[in-house]
């Protein structure tokens, strides 16, 4: 599938109205509905690419006033920037500084903060280098997010053309959540994907279209 950008009025929106409740991401969303009831200072949050992590930091990061930090602040000085509750996302990503990561988990706890960290796997995947800080993040409390399933890929393809006020059938959204990538990133590109190629083409958005379009051509020609 062409991996098309979205266009900037379509930009996709984290408030916790947008987001959608499902089997594969109750728990997630429970624990961070928890807060400020948490177990500990600190929450890791699990799960593959484009299951929902990032939405679900934000919605976080708006209820606990957090600042999302990135690779360039955790270079700078974090004596002086963490002053209130943060969210590290991806932090399972190559080249993050081990030793700031660590600095950050000790001064969340010194300071009274909390702190969302976000990763594809757990901390032993990591291959951290410092043994001090895998056993820190080891002790921490962690919560899964799973793939999305068939109903949320469903449901989150029906709000993605609802929210671009385009009419499709249901039998063109079972065709795309049977054959799109087990991925709400997945489900945003296929829709911007083929808003443009309808309005590119002068065609409704169709099953047909979806086929051509994403190389099915056994099921495109019939609707």
């Amino acid at each position: 599938m062409n991996q098309l950008p979205l266009p900037f009025d379509h930009a996709p929106r984290y408030g916790l109205d947008d987001f959608m409740p499902s089997a594969s991401n109750d728990d997630a969303l429970a624990a961070i509905e928890r807060w400020p009831a948490w177990p500990d200072r600190v929450l890791l949050l699990v799960g593959p690419e484009g299951a929902g992590k990032s939405h679900l930091a934000r919605i976080w990061a708006a209820r606990a006033d957090a600042d999302l930090l990135g690779p360039r602040d955790l270079a700078g000085d974090l004596d002086l920037l963490v002053r209130r509750n943060a969210v590290v996302e991806d932090a399972d990503r190559a080249g993050l500084p081990e030793a700031a990561l660590f600095h950050l988990l000790n001064l969340v706890r010194e300071r009274g903060l909390s702190l969302l960290v976000t990763a594809r796997s757990a901390p032993t995947g990591w291959s951290l280098a410092t043994a001090d800080l895998t056993s820190r993040l080891r002790l921490a409390p962690s919560v899964e997010i799973a793939p999305p399933d068939d109903a949320l890929m469903r449901a989150v393809l029906v709000k993605l053309f609802a929210d671009r006020q385009l009419a499709v059938d249901a039998a063109l959204v079972d065709w795309l959540a049977l054959r799109l990538d087990r991925s709400l990133d997945s489900a945003r590109r296929a829709v911007a994907a083929l808003d443009r190629a309808g309005l590119d083409a002068g065609r409704r958005i169709t099953r047909s279209l979806a086929a051509d379009l994403f190389g099915d051509p056994q099921e495109g020609r019939g609707a």
